[in-house]
């Protein structure tokens, strides 16, 4: 190795020393928080998400401000099932997603008549809810790519009744888990 004429002797350039520590400081961040970052991407595209509860809709099983963990996972293998508390994003509605529940899946035929909700005309056992369904509606089929949506506080919900059948792309997860505030942290029913 050839001998540093402004530095004889084996000692070090200053300016060396000090740039190896940042260099290195550099490389280690980099290495540490780039492959965080990346991991973060691919849980929240893929697998699992954080959301609020925004209003009234869902009450009296969510409330405004509680915080939820949606599992994007299961409708990769199945579609959404009837009772599912989802997680929606419809294109042309701005502002935070919906939460709803999943009352009418593909092919089915669902009719709102006198406070109740019938799926192919059988009365459906709504057990999540504690009030009756003060609107009708006409029966009408799900088409096969869309579900049939409801707040469990129907007289507060912006649901399937006013926006239509959801597409089940516009569904982003199930409600999995409530993790805030600590007093109602369970699973989602």
């Amino acid at each position: 190795m050839a001998e540093d004429p402004l530095y004889p002797e084996g000692n070090l350039n200053p300016l060396d020393s000090a740039g190896k520590p940042l260099k290195g400081w550099l490389r280690d961040i980099l290495e540490t928080v780039l492959p965080a970052l990346i991991i973060v991407f691919v849980i929240n595209m893929f697998l699992a998400q954080a959301t609020r509860v925004e209003g009234q809709s869902m009450e009296p099983n969510l409330y405004n401000d509680q915080r939820l963990i949606i599992e994007k996972v299961s409708y990769r293998f199945h579609k959404p099932r009837r009772g599912d508390i989802v997680v929606l994003k419809l294109p042309n509605r701005p502002g935070p997603p919906l939460i709803k529940r999943v009352v009418g899946l593909p092919g089915e035929q669902v009719e709102i008549r006198q406070g109740h909700v019938y799926i192919n005309g059988q009365l459906l056992d709504e057990h999540y809810v504690d009030q009756l369904t003060f609107s009708s509606h006409a029966a009408e089929v799900v088409p096969d790519d869309s579900a049939f949506v409801l707040g469990d506080n129907r007289s507060f919900s912006s649901d399937s009744r006013s926006f239509g059948m959801v597409r089940l792309e516009y569904i982003i997860g199930r409600a999995w888990f409530r993790y805030w505030p600590p007093g109602n942290i369970g699973f989602v029913k």
